[in-house]
């Protein structure tokens, strides 16, 4: 019964080293390279993009106590409208449009 219990171990070690070293292996090629500076790329792509999001929220927060400040020290709105350009129908820009016109 040892006996048998040892060889069992002995199979679960040696299955565990054989499947640590395929893995080591595996990412030593250049496939396995490149999958993981692929991965590495896109961690670093989604912590800029989360970055930049926190940069604009925190613009975006500044600029609304500025607006305020200015408001409540000179009484005047100066707060500016929203810049919404409505889309033309041939779905080109309407500068792009109107230069087009001109230029005919």
């Amino acid at each position: 019964m040892k006996r048998l219990f040892w060889v069992g171990v002995g199979v679960a070690i040696g299955v565990s080293a054989t499947r640590k070293v395929n893995q080591v292996t595996q990412r030593a090629t250049p496939a396995g390279m490149g999958a993981s500076l692929g991965e590495g790329l896109r961690e670093l792509g989604a912590g800029l993009g989360a970055f930049g999001a926190e940069v604009r929220a925190g613009m975006n927060e500044r600029e609304q106590e500025l607006y305020s400040l200015v408001e409540d020290t000179t009484e005047i709105p100066v707060r500016p409208e929203p810049s919404f350009v409505e889309p033309s129908p041939s779905g080109r820009h309407a500068r792009a449009s109107r230069r087009g016109a001109a230029g005919r």
